[in-house]
């Protein structure tokens, strides 16, 4: 049986045993991931995603793509060449399973690309940076002795 998943912005027609290189992914190598956009399971088409099912992965490595090179150069001024060199970075995953139903129950962490992985840390992080300020708000406790000495030396005079 074939899905088409969707990830990175592209779409991929897989089925068990199919080895894709996809844009990065969060993981590190051994992980198991799981896509749950599906477009299509199957003869089952989705509207406009498949619903409960699911693609399982596994990772095998973070790769780098070959380097693409771009060359700018504008005639009749001296000094507008150009060169650039880019190299994609990409995930190496091995599909072990295809999910007609049941993806929900599964229990696999889902396949979060950089962009968004970055942006649930980000969504934690405003959290952590108040409960470091009601630390700081606390009195003298954390305050070396110098400073407790200093604050009693100004409160007496």
């Amino acid at each position: 049986m074939f899905a088409v998943l969707k990830t990175g912005g592209k779409q991929y027609r897989v089925q068990a045993g199919d080895v894709l290189r996809v844009e990065k992914l969060a993981a590190n190598a051994g992980d198991k991931v799981q896509f749950n956009e599906i477009l299509m399971v199957g003869s089952t088409v989705g509207a406009p995603l498949v619903a409960g099912a699911a693609v399982q992965a596994e990772v095998i490595d973070q790769i780098k793509a070959d380097k693409v090179i771009t060359f700018v150069k504008r005639r009749r001024k001296h000094s507008s060449q150009r060169t650039r060199g880019h190299r994609q970075q990409l995930t190496l995953l091995r599909v072990t399973d295809v999910l007609e139903t049941g993806a929900d129950k599964s229990g696999v962490k889902e396949a979060l690309g950089m962009r968004a992985a970055g942006a649930a840390a980000a969504a934690e992080a405003p959290a952590a940076k108040k409960a470091t300020k009601a630390d700081a708000a606390e009195p003298a406790a954390k305050k070396p002795a110098r400073a407790k000495k200093a604050a009693a030396a100004s409160d007496e005079a």
